[in-house]
């Protein structure tokens, strides 16, 4: 009830990009009543396309969608067999690389052909990869078409204005409509009106260039060198034909301050390659910065805030699109639980504790992107250092696992080095995989050795919680383990299972024990 009135929606959502689009689902898989309302009255946009639409998918994202069944929707069988067998391979050729790239950082590439993948002994093989490339219009239409298939309602050219909130509910007005919700989940965006509305404090650091991507014509394109360069006065990448992204370092002083111009491209283009370049026609541009920031809380009362809502940062390595479906996933069913009724009372605590420091560590490594970029001797040397690191096999592997997303680890304080992690892949005995066992959104009990005991234990929480009992082809010499409905390992054992361990990690996850069976 609120104002005496029931509320019309359990959720109501800010921002239909993919992280308020991935939130919807997972909240609908919990059968809420979720509503997405969205300042943009037009979906599509030239810079959801490619070129300036790709982005990379890391290993966590990946498997999110193909937890949820989602990944033949993000990425089609035949999209995603290009994808793994020749995009990377294209790429090479498009930057005159006759190696296969993996990522970058700061544009210092490395390669396939270095990476160590045996110091990741928790990966399994499995249709979830390490790395993906989508264009965000494809994956907003997907993400879009799924929430709506599931039941989500989506009013788009609603802009939020103001909320108002009280112990039951949020009122929120958005271009002149008032709606209500239980809560709200601020998913709009760097410049996000929830999180201003809502007195989120937003802390970080200035920005210190201008960047710039921009399809252009050259009148002389053998002017510019194809591939990423650093220069005295900034950097710039060129693909052909007219492909161009470059950063220069003003402070940050022309992004969203006046309008972009051909003459202003040409302008510095030119004081950043040291060429006389010239352009004949813009066809699309727009500028960003490296401004990095973040909220010090996720949660305010009964509004939340998730993706760059939550957290900003330079696009430098693709990694912004990632934390933010990262956000989504941990919230989602932690909220859902919430408003069940059935979670623990520090479950959705956890939000924050387990995501703000991801947030943190993202918006550090793109500051150290940046302290590399800078046209300065010192970086120059810094860069050479890293080049020669970045290079050998174990530099590789870790700025892979750092780039795909495979070094996470959520500290959930046991020292089994699986919990905290995304759950490998089990290829079960049974012939199905542990990832099919987690698209209806609830936690999972995994059994390798059909413990009757801990079945009965696992019965205890059955509404919340699927048993299955299965040997794996490679069990990684685990008995049993326990993953929460996100992916990520709860409690995993390698010994004859503790029954009491294992209680106690399912009331820590999933609150206390059904109670008809406990008094059975």
């Amino acid at each position: 009830m609120h104002n005496g009135h029931p509320l019309p929606h359990d959720v109501v959502i800010a921002g239909a990009g993919p992280v308020g689009l991935l939130l919807a689902c997972e909240l609908r898989l919990a059968e809420l009543s979720v509503l997405v309302l969205e300042q943009a009255a037009e979906a599509r946009s030239p810079l959801k396309r490619l070129p300036f639409g790709m982005r990379g998918l890391s290993a966590p994202t990946i498997e999110a969608f193909y937890r949820r069944g989602m990944l033949d929707d993000i990425a089609p069988p035949q999209r995603a067999k290009v994808d793994a067998d020749s995009n990377a391979s294209n790429e090479a050729h498009r930057m005159q690389q006759p190696r296969r790239p993996a990522g970058h950082f700061a544009g210092i590439q490395f390669y396939h052909d270095k990476i160590d993948s045996s110091a990741w002994p928790f990966r399994l093989p499995g249709p979830a990869s390490t790395s993906m490339a989508v264009d965000m219009e494809s994956l907003e239409s997907a993400l879009a078409a799924r929430a709506t298939a599931m039941g989500v309602e989506i009013r788009r050219g609603l802009a939020v204005e103001a909320l108002e909130q009280s112990n039951d509910g949020v009122t929120i007005r958005a271009s002149g409509e008032i709606f209500d919700g239980r809560w709200l989940v601020g998913c709009d965006g760097g410049r996000s009106a929830v999180r201003k509305a809502g007195g989120f404090a937003f802390v970080g650091t200035d920005p210190e260039f201008t960047g710039y991507s921009v399809e252009v014509a050259i009148a002389d394109p053998e002017r510019l060198r194809a591939g990423r360069h650093y220069t005295p006065t900034g950097m710039y990448t060129y693909a052909r034909p007219g492909t161009i992204a470059m950063v220069e370092f003003d402070g940050g002083a022309f992004h969203r301050t006046q309008e972009i111009t051909l003459e202003h491209v040409e302008a510095v283009l030119r004081h950043v390659s040291g060429t006389d370049v010239t352009l004949t026609a813009l066809r699309l541009a727009t500028t960003w910065t490296d401004r990095a920031c973040q909220a010090t809380a996720y949660r305010s009362g009964r509004v939340l805030l998730a993706g760059d809502a939550a957290h900003i940062h330079s696009p430098l390595g693709g990694q912004g699109l990632n934390l933010g479906l990262g956000d989504a996933m941990n919230l989602g069913w932690k909220l859902a639980a919430t408003i069940r009724g059935d979670a623990p009372a520090d479950l959705l605590d956890s939000y924050f504790n387990e995501r703000h420091p991801v947030g943190a560590q993202i918006l550090d490594w793109s500051r150290a992107q940046v302290a590399l970029m800078r046209p300065s001797r010192s970086s120059r040397a810094l860069e050479a250092i890293i080049r020669d690191l970045i290079e050998t096999p174990d530099g590789t592997t870790y700025f892979a696992e750092r780039v795909w997303g495979v070094s996470l680890r959520y500290d959930l304080g046991d020292s089994h080095p699986l919990v905290g992690r995304s759950a490998p892949d089990f290829e079960l005995a049974c012939g199905s995989r542990l990832g099919e066992w987690l698209r209806n959104g609830r936690g999972l009990l995994l059994d390798f050795d059909a413990c009757a005991s801990l079945q009965a234990v696992a019965v205890r929480w059955s509404k919340r919680i699927t048993y299955v009992a299965s040997d794996a082809r490679d069990r990684l010499g685990l008995r049993a383990v326990l993953v929460r409905p996100d992916g990520f390992v709860a409690w995993a054992t390698n010994a004859a299972a503790d029954l009491e361990d294992a209680a106690q990690a399912m009331a820590r996850w999933f609150g206390e024990a059904d109670a008809a069976h406990e008094r059975a």
